[in-house]
């Protein structure tokens, strides 16, 4: 028996967990030799594909040369070539570059980067203002501007108060109403928001121009404007960042999983010369206090380097292109199943949702559609009752002709 104890599993049902001995492009290969095509790039992490040589290459290149060193009045070239190639890729305005190690951690970081903005700059503000079924991840600070339910229920002594907008329906005009009402009663210190695709949440979409709108609104109110392209960066939704689509740019851009390709875990938040501006000082009382003891690793730096590289002299937004072309076709044939209901696509996310059943996230057909995909050897892991397939890029016609197959089955069978 295992002394493992795995995030997000109910160990209680006794379901099977595979061991994984090795895995590459859009497969993994279990132990006693099957291919499990991954369907949900190992929780929307791999992006090239798993083990691509490159970034293979560099990370076993890097350890020759450095595996670690303390980041706190210390730098390595990794991270500087890292730190050069997002002020590259990114947009010009988010000129500072604060390494941390997970998604979480990203946002984290950004919260408290916003708030410090406002206590150095004196406004007085503090508030935080999210949308409703947000998801930013599993830390304190970032469950608190996060969904509350199921997720963290037990918690919630811990949880700060936020300020809540609903999720936009129709032209979002609901949306946008009560963020204005928000902004002129409450003068929150900044608005968090996943552009365009709220992933946790149930892969809820909602359209580019509301998003446009909402960042105007808090330039406007003075509300610093946090964007958490931990998912949705890195070409998801079609374009490098799903900001991007909106003509935005953020004051504060939360960056993680497809960083290094999904090879190794690295994160960073972006901010404006502004946030940067407001922490500088002859005052050590206003440095920026926060670490983690592995802080722009340089083997996870070394990753992201080559993925960066990748990104720069490859034809990356072409394959994505093309697999938003076959992820909307898949869709499309999808939605014509009984059943099928809120087929949708955003860039190379693709999603259903299946009508019969309870949604939520503990919907009683979640645990049956994961057996289901076990035993046709596709890694999908659906959100209750919804469906939804984020594959690495190179991901070929054949596997993805195998997942619409299998989800076919399971929408006409369980």
């Amino acid at each position: 028996m295992s002394a493992i104890w795995h995030p997000f599993t109910q160990h209680g049902l006794d379901e099977p967990i595979p061991l994984v001995a090795r895995a590459e492009g859009a497969a993994l290969i279990t132990a006693d030799g099957a291919r499990v095509i991954d369907g949900i790039s190992s929780w929307w992490v791999t992006t090239h594909g798993h083990n691509h040589p490159r970034i293979m290459a560099a990370i076993r290149d890097q350890t020759e040369r450095l595996d670690q060193v303390i980041f706190a009045g210390w730098t390595h070239q990794p991270a500087e070539t890292v730190a050069a190639g997002l002020r590259a890729l990114m947009p010009a305005e988010l000129t500072r570059v604060f390494f941390s190690d997970s998604g979480s951690t990203a946002v984290e970081v950004a919260l408290k980067m916003a708030l410090g903005f406002h206590a150095h700059t004196g406004t007085g503000r503090s508030g935080l203002v999210v949308m409703e079924h947000s998801y930013h991840g599993d830390t304190i600070g970032t469950m608190s501007v996060g969904e509350r339910g199921v997720f963290n229920a037990a918690y919630a002594p811990l949880l700060f108060d936020v300020g809540t907008i609903p999720f936009p329906v129709g032209d979002g005009d609901n949306t946008l109403t009560a963020l204005r009402r928000l902004c002129r009663e409450t003068r929150p210190a900044a608005l968090i928001v996943e552009p365009l695709v709220l992933g946790a949440g149930g892969m809820r979409f909602y359209p580019a121009d509301v998003l446009r709108q909402m960042a105007a609104i808090c330039r406007t109110h003075d509300v610093l404007f946090i964007a958490d392209e931990v998912m949705t960066g890195w070409g998801r939704t079609g374009t490098l960042l799903a900001c991007e689509q909106a003509g935005v740019v953020p004051d504060i851009l939360c960056l993680a999983k497809g960083l290094t390709g999904g090879s190794m875990p690295l994160a960073v938040t972006m901010a404006t010369e502004p946030i940067y501006a407001a922490h500088l000082s002859t005052d050590r009382a206003r440095m920026f206090f926060h670490s983690s003891s592995f802080t722009a690793n340089p083997l996870a730096c070394a990753a992201a380097a080559a993925n960066i590289a990748i990104w720069q002299d490859e034809p990356v937004r072409e394959r994505i292109a093309a697999l938003a072309a076959r992820q909307s076709a898949m869709i499309g044939r999808l939605a014509m199943l009984p059943g099928v209901a809120n087929a949708r696509t955003c860039g190379t996310v693709a999603a259903i949702d299946v009508a019969a059943a309870d949604g939520g996230y503990l919907s009683d057909l979640g645990p049956r559609l994961l057996a289901h995909f076990r035993q046709a050897d596709v890694l999908l892991r659906p959100l209750g009752n919804t469906i939804y397939v984020l594959p690495p890029y190179c991901l070929d016609d054949d596997d993805h002709a195998r997942i619409e197959a299998v989800i076919g089955e399971a929408v006409l069978t369980l």
